[in-house]
């Protein structure tokens, strides 16, 4: 018997461009997805872009970003962008923060990548009276903003979400957040990383049973196992040789390969860099197999604590696309 997944999301964007995600999202719907997540990768397409896009061609679907970063827009421009598309899909809109990467933050936007910990609390806080249509002024460690009011405040309470990977921040969603977005981390690991947003929670007097907790998972539904594990070690390798990720991989049980994985970039040994993504890691971190093989693992994430596991197909092949979506859709849709 195929394993039922409660809640169950759809990742954007995908390649190739936006008409692309327009169809992948007015179809997840029809096939019974319950959410939509969007990345900003920094490189395009713009996340707010593709939500309202999505806004468009979707109904009753929940539409959230997963994640834009915190460096790379103003506050202001923050709350306007999530303000704008909170109108388009009233009470269906969720706001997903995160600190992203030195790359995307520091070496593609030029913004220093500094004390994320102070910057996503604070970003938190004024995004929230933003948010709610309030004037506000702020003068904090991180951020700063005089006399802001957006001139079309959302119909209905935006909740915020925290991506979070090491034990400071999971704490904090814990403490401040309305959902907690995971990545990349093996199910084994996932009760450790919601013990740590438990004690945040209860820190703030909070119920940490309310939270949410999506997570996003590279996914290739195939017969041909090695073929895909040899793609997604071409993205692991680069993608685990940042000091966020490579840290994060490391406390969740992969140090040798984190260490190797570094020394390898560091040398500008691509070759190595991805070969030291072992079979076992890519295994434990992305979904890769049959239908039935794949939704067991989602399952067991599920059984982790994950409430809202999401799909990110990991293919270039719009008809590829398509077969991952179809074949994994919500038991009993259409």
């Amino acid at each position: 018997m195929s394993a039922v997944i409660p809640r169950l999301g759809a990742s954007l964007p995908l390649p190739p461009d936006l008409e692309m995600c327009r169809r992948v999202a007015e179809h997840a719907e029809i096939l019974g997805y319950e959410s939509l997540w969007i990345a900003d990768t920094g490189a395009g397409p713009d996340a707010f872009v593709v939500a309202a896009l999505a806004a468009g061609v979707t109904r009753r679907v929940r539409l959230g970003t997963a994640v834009v970063p915190i460096y790379t827009r103003a506050l202001s421009v923050h709350a306007a962008a999530a303000g704008s598309v909170a109108q388009l899909a009233p009470g269906r809109f969720v706001l997903g923060l995160g600190i992203s990467s030195e790359t995307i933050v520091d070496a593609w936007g030029g913004v220093p990548f500094r004390r994320p910990f102070a910057r996503m609390r604070e970003t938190v806080a004024v995004l929230r009276q933003m948010l709610a249509g309030e004037r506000v002024s702020f003068d904090g460690k991180t951020v700063r903003t005089r006399n802001f009011r957006l001139v079309s405040p959302p119909p209905r309470p935006v909740p915020i979400y925290v991506a979070a990977l090491m034990p400071p921040m999971l704490e904090l969603a814990g403490e401040i957040a309305d959902g907690v977005i995971l990545n990349f981390m093996p199910a084994e690991a996932v009760p450790r990383m919601l013990a740590h947003v438990r004690t945040g929670a209860a820190r703030a007097g909070r119920d940490a049973a309310e939270l949410e907790v999506v997570a996003r998972f590279q996914t290739v539904v195939t017969d041909d196992v090695p073929a895909a594990r040899a793609a997604i070690r071409q993205m692991m390798g680069p993608y685990f040789a940042t000091s966020v990720y490579n840290r994060f991989v490391a406390w969740c049980g992969f140090a040798e390969e984190a260490r190797a994985i570094d020394a390898a970039w560091r040398a500008r040994d691509r070759a190595r860099n991805v070969a030291a993504v072992t079979d076992d890691m890519v295994d434990r971190l992305a979904i890769i197999g049959t239908p039935e093989h794949c939704r067991e693992r989602l399952a067991a994430f599920v059984e982790a604590g994950v409430t809202t596991p999401m799909i990110q197909p990991f293919l270039f092949d719009e008809a590829a696309i398509w077969r991952t979506f179809e074949a994994l859709a919500p038991v009993g849709s259409a």
